[in-house]
């Protein structure tokens, strides 16, 4: 029989977002160490970014705040090749990233976009000022992806617990 204790540790929304972003952090924490010269750092945030706390729609809220994150990076990879960062293109950016939020129907994941733009715009940077946006843009890319992955692997063991204990089945 399942013990209430284990029942609780695959059902709780609070245990299992907290699993999640110890296991993106790590794999974020290791690519940020292991490859110092490409500023992981944003992976690692992108990564926390991405995961959602909600335990209802948990992919659904990843997979926008994925969108998202790419919308403000392109937007800030455009503006970047347009012109140096100036408060009229960073207000123009903001602007341009939430309609673009919402035409893609994520509105309420604009917050994020506006994160990421403003990360490729105004991030201080160790590397050549000609490729440190791109980088960026692959780094934030980067997390997102790691991100979506740790949610995708993590609702898949969880289901398949619950189909193993039989949590949630019909009686």
């Amino acid at each position: 029989m399942l013990s209430k204790f284990t029942k609780h540790i695959i059902t709780s929304q609070l245990i299992i977002y907290i699993i999640r972003c110890v296991i993106g952090f790590l794999i974020g924490y290791s690519l940020m160490i292991r490859f110092p010269e490409y500023e992981l750092f944003w992976s690692l945030l992108s990564i926390i970014l991405v995961i959602s706390p909600e335990g209802k729609d948990t992919r659904r809220l990843t997979i926008e705040r994925v969108k998202s994150n790419l919308i403000g990076s392109v937007v800030g990879l455009i503006c970047l090749f347009i012109n140096s960062p100036t408060v009229l293109l960073l207000v123009l950016g903001i602007v341009f990233a939430i309609i673009i939020c919402y035409l893609f129907k994520v509105m309420n994941m604009s917050r994020v976009a506006i994160v990421a733009f403003l990360i490729i715009m105004l991030q201080t940077h160790t590397m050549d000022e000609s490729i440190a946006p791109i980088v960026r843009f692959a780094t934030v890319t980067l997390g997102c992806f790691i991100g979506l992955s740790v949610v995708i692997v993590t609702s898949i063991s969880i289901k398949n617990l619950k189909k193993r204990f039989k949590i949630d089945s019909p009686i």
